[in-house]
């Protein structure tokens, strides 16, 4: 038996869905620059931003599931309810994450005016916005009308 991660690559729709995540993270420095900031490839590899890999990449899987299985298959229900709750919690608890992270840096920049401290800021992009969500459905609708066109030939 192979291994869960090797598994997971050796169907189509695993791959599709791991392309549609590469896809959104390789575009997150050209949005930024389109969008009046400097290009950084380390962008590539943030989580949060536009567009989001997360709602890319199950955008793409539950309509892959979707296109094999058909709408009404036990497989598509629970990757549409995993796929909606990632979007939820991308959107919720994340988003509110980066702001509590924003008013502790702001903490620690008054701080640091009377205190030595010995701390790095914390990152505040770590959720997303409705856009950025968008944004990943967009990509994963891309990314699975290229695989159903280009890879299945349907």
């Amino acid at each position: 038996m192979l291994p869960i991660p090797a598994t997971i690559l050796m169907h189509d729709v695993g791959w599709a869905s791991l392309i549609s995540l590469l896809v959104a993270q390789f575009v997150k420095p050209f949005i930024a620059v389109a969008s009046g900031h400097s290009f950084r490839v380390g962008r590539m590899f943030y989580t949060g931003g536009m567009p989001s890999s997360h709602t890319s990449l199950v955008t793409t899987l539950t309509l892959s599931i979707w296109g094999i299985e058909g709408s009404d298959s036990i497989l598509f229900s629970m990757s549409l309810i995993f796929a909606l709750y990632f979007v939820f919690e991308a959107t919720g608890l994340r988003q509110e994450v980066g702001h509590q992270a924003r008013v502790l840096n702001e903490m620690l920049d008054e701080l640091t005016k009377t205190q030595k401290v010995d701390r790095g800021r914390l990152r505040e992009l770590v959720g997303h916005t409705w856009s950025e969500v968008l944004g990943g459905v967009v990509v994963g609708v891309m990314v699975f009308w290229a695989y159903q066109h280009l890879w299945l030939g349907r």
